[in-house]
């Protein structure tokens, strides 16, 4: 039996990754959350696992063959996964969740030092490097009351496209990572199929939302309105990258791990076109 833990299990990622893990035969998957209660993935073993409760990492670790570390967006997260790894077993494949081209933000970004924690681990690891997910379009946290209420699309991207990519396609890889041979020591920049500027972005979310959508170019300053301390630093940044190109590059990695090509925003909209406001 190959036990999992796969923390971060109720986000974009994890839900549809532990939902893969538990259809593979002599898999055992550990959810960690820090609230047990609300993991109800089918197969999959609730356990309490919060990157505010050190004490708890060890019982969620134990005779863990592999983990699955979704990098919390807070100033710590090197350090805080640094220490997670010192108390999983010695054996244990670590797949990171870093970011798109972490090495662009220089030497000593926070990217950049969370992946320096998980190659400096002594653990076997693969570091998956997404572009933005297409998810963000369909979460009432992102953008998606928006799009229902208004049909506006802010977004700083200085004339500069996206390669949008599913979630569903970093967990596939993530999967395979995770549990297959071959993937200890790689580095996999996951893209969608395409680059897509903002406007025609919008386009695609008009004609699933059924009715229009328009995007409208914001200053970062704008973009980064209301947030303040490390949120509004790595925000900034992030747009930034996206100015220059980062998130436009377009990489065949999804369906070199996976077999098969990476969603389009077209067909994870035409699943997802009831959650902007289209009839079903």
């Amino acid at each position: 039996m190959t036990h999992v833990l796969v923390t971060g299990v109720r986000g974009k990622t994890g839900i549809p990754l532990a939902e893969l893990l538990a259809t593979r035969p002599g898999v055992e998957v550990l959810g960690g959350s820090s609230d047990p209660a609300t993991v109800t993935v089918d197969g999959v073993r609730p356990t309490a696992f919060s990157w505010d409760d050190p004490s708890g990492w060890p019982a969620a670790t134990d005779g863990v063959d592999a983990v699955y570390v979704v990098r919390p967006d807070r100033a710590d997260a090197p350090e805080l996964i640094g220490a997670l790894l010192e108390r999983t077993p010695a054996r244990t494949h670590v797949v990171l969740l870093s970011e798109a081209d972490a090495d662009s933000v220089g030497p000593d970004g926070w990217a950049l030092r969370a992946e320096r924690a998980v190659r400096g681990s002594g653990r076997s690891w693969t570091v998956l490097r997404p572009s933005w997910f297409m998810q963000v379009f369909t979460d009432p946290r992102f953008y998606r009351d928006r799009l229902v209420d208004t049909g506006d699309l802010p977004f700083a991207s200085g004339g500069a496209s996206v390669a949008w990519i599913d979630a569903r396609d970093i967990a596939a890889v993530a999967e395979r990572a995770l549990l297959d041979e071959g993937h200890a020591g790689r580095v996999y920049e996951l893209s969608g199929p395409e680059p897509l500027s903002l406007p025609r972005t919008a386009e695609l979310l008009s004609r699933a939302a059924g009715r229009p959508v328009v995007h409208r170019e914001v200053s970062i300053d704008d973009a980064v309105a209301g947030t303040e301390g490390f949120e509004r630093e790595l925000t900034a940044l992030t747009f930034e990258r996206v100015q220059a190109g980062v998130f436009a590059v377009v990489t065949d990695t999804v369906h070199g791990v996976t077999g098969r090509p990476a969603r389009t925003l077209q067909a994870f909209l035409a699943d997802s076109g009831p959650a902007l406001g289209r009839a079903a």
